[in-house]
């Protein structure tokens, strides 16, 4: 599907959908534990519905009811499926290789589209220390085979890789018969997610030892307690709206925590950077519009915002600079290289650096025919940059929004957003 978005400022009051980060957690804690939980408020995007699916696999039953999900674990991993399927889900996969090898059992991971292709070296080094026996092609992750179960020990893991395999390896220690020990090697980035898992497994009746983010203590033979969570405002989903209003439109946003863990909250302090006013009041978050300067954003804590920071970017007096960004090159495409390649197209001279880029912003963006590269944060990003362009920016496979978002659509037709679908 291709969509036609003509330029147009958006208006109105928007809840902003549930954090997919804390989803994840929350579904997969509750399918570890042993009962009956309730995770309400769920957006059942592809990525979440690939975790529901997994817990699944791994004997949790799951019933959904609305926009809850009832959820009764085994309190262990009981293998039901021989495959966990992460669709194009990262964070599932992610997450649950370790947690999926706490059963001994042999299992196999499967995966579609760029997901085949991202990283999961940082298990393969544990598989090798440890001995487990595993099959993959030699030049894709995915499909993975994986005969024999992870063992309790010390765990080396390189910090500014992906916290996601530090996370997964968080939900599964504790599940196993000995204490473990994970210590970080490099600097850690993504320090924000890392502090919503621990989160979450508090919760759930899990204690983890934080040692300054350089290591982490868990004892084993912990028990994973039911618990009734309602998901919290997305702030990854909310930088989209944030932009739209700091480059001219005017929408309330709802449902937001100030107090989150949320690690794309620093959305708020990147917008500040380029001289945007921030206002929170009766629970009604906004950015003012107002004149924009060029910053310099560090993308270390937070790499999920760069799509969103590049628009903001592409329409500030100045050149922006992306620091510490490398880790945006292995999401569901080249955030750097393709972020390039298509605002190029509409006039905005990009320069690209192995760890970043620096985007030279202009008053004026025309308008034009923009790929999305099947990446769903493009996608976003391109249809908040099209309310401001001088004629239409038409966008290529633009369903692939349903991966974190499935009705965005709807919601930006619902703030007066003008889509013609093609």
């Amino acid at each position: 599907m291709n969509v036609r978005i003509k330029p147009g400022l958006l208006k109105g009051n928007l809840v902003i959908p549930p954090s997919k980060s804390l989803s994840h957690r929350a579904i997969i804690a509750a399918g570890l534990a042993k009962g009956k939980s309730v995770i309400s408020n769920v957006l059942y995007s592809k990525d979440i519905l690939a975790t529901i699916d997994a817990i699944k696999a791994i004997g949790a039953k799951v019933k959904i009811d609305g926009d809850k999900i009832i959820i009764e674990g085994n309190g262990y991993v009981k293998r039901i499926n021989d495959v966990i399927d992460s669709n194009e889900s990262g964070s599932t996969v992610r997450f649950m290789i370790p947690i999926a090898l706490t059963c001994d059992e042999e299992i196999t991971f499967v995966g579609k589209n760029n997901l085949v292709n991202r990283p999961l070296d940082s298990f393969l080094e544990i598989f090798e220390n440890q001995n487990i026996k595993y099959e993959k092609e030699e030049n894709k992750y995915l499909p993975l085979k994986v005969y024999n179960g992870i063992k309790p020990g010390i765990f080396k893991i390189k910090g500014d890789i992906s916290s996601q395999f530090i996370t997964g390896l968080l939900f599964a220690l504790p599940l196993l018969k000995d204490d473990s020990k994970i210590i970080i090697t490099t600097e850690l980035e993504s320090k924000g997610y890392i502090d919503l898992t621990i989160d979450i497994l508090n919760m759930f009746g899990i204690e983890i030892i934080n040692n300054d983010y350089k290591e982490f203590i868990i004892k084993g033979m912990q028990i994973y307690k039911p618990c009734d969570y309602q998901i919290e405002g997305d702030f990854s989903q909310s930088a989209f709206f944030l932009v739209a209003d700091a480059i001219g439109s005017d929408i309330n946003l709802l449902g937001m925590n100030l107090n989150s863990h949320q690690g794309d909250k620093k959305i708020i302090e990147d917008l500040k950077q380029f001289g945007v006013e921030i206002k929170y009041e009766n629970n009604i978050l906004k950015a003012i519009p107002s004149k924009l300067n060029a910053a310099t954003i560090d993308f270390s804590q937070s790499p999920d915002l760069g799509p969103a920071i590049a628009i903001l970017a592409s329409l500030s007096s100045g050149k922006t600079e992306f620091k510490n960004a490398s880790r945006l090159r292995i999401k569901e495409c080249d955030r750097i290289s393709c972020v390039k390649e298509e605002l190029e197209k509409l006039g905005i001279n990009i320069k690209e650096n192995p760890d970043g880029m620096i985007i030279e912003g202009k008053e004026n963006i025309k308008g034009g025919i923009l790929n999305s590269h099947n990446d769903h944060r493009l996608r976003m990003s391109f249809s908040i940059l099209a309310t401001v362009a001088t004629s239409d920016i038409v966008i290529l496979n633009a369903e692939c929004v349903s991966k974190s978002f499935p009705n965005f659509f709807e919601v930006f037709e619902s703030l007066g957003g003008k889509i013609i679908y093609e």
